[in-house]
């Protein structure tokens, strides 16, 4: 499984801070046995996410893992270059990524954050905070194996 971290922040791509979401999705990715895993990769936010989600659809990663961009600031832009990429949204993702923070920060329903599929690629976006991806990553890390086997045709576990 090929996976792919993008960190969205204006300031980190502007060498203003570091990236702190990204190597933790990087980390989290790898411990949820997730094979090759590339990045984090710094953008800022608008065009130029919608740029490094079509080329990674086009280098062929099964997953993209975003952290940030997601929110109600006017700079956040993410969850709209990620729908132009999408074929098909997958909600039950995101809203469980929204719930599983819910009780600890209730400000994490805020996040508009989408997943779904660009052809056989896997894109979910995550919250930007480095809380916002580990409660992200304990909703999609169970799920990435059987989502990508499902992506390339494989049958429910136990079917007939």
């Amino acid at each position: 499984m090929r996976v792919l971290a993008i960190t969205v922040s204006n300031r980190a791509a502007a060498g203003i801070y570091a990236d702190r979401s990204g190597p933790v999705v990087v980390e989290l990715l790898r411990e949820a046995g997730c094979e090759t895993v590339d990045g984090p990769i710094v953008v800022p936010d608008g065009p130029a996410v919608e740029t490094a989600l079509r080329e990674a659809v086009q280098a062929g990663y099964d997953v993209v893992v975003t952290s940030g961009g997601t929110g109600l600031t006017p700079t956040d832009r993410t969850p709209e270059m990620t729908r132009r990429v999408l074929d098909t949204e997958i909600p039950g993702i995101a809203e469980a990524i929204r719930a599983v923070g819910r009780s600890a920060v209730p400000t994490s329903i805020l996040s508009r954050g989408l997943a779904g599929l660009a052809g056989s690629t896997l894109i979910v976006n995550l919250p930007g905070s480095t809380g916002g991806v580990r409660d992200g990553m304990t909703v999609i890390g169970p799920i990435l194996r059987h989502a990508v086997d499902q992506i390339r045709g494989g049958d429910h576990p136990g079917s007939p």
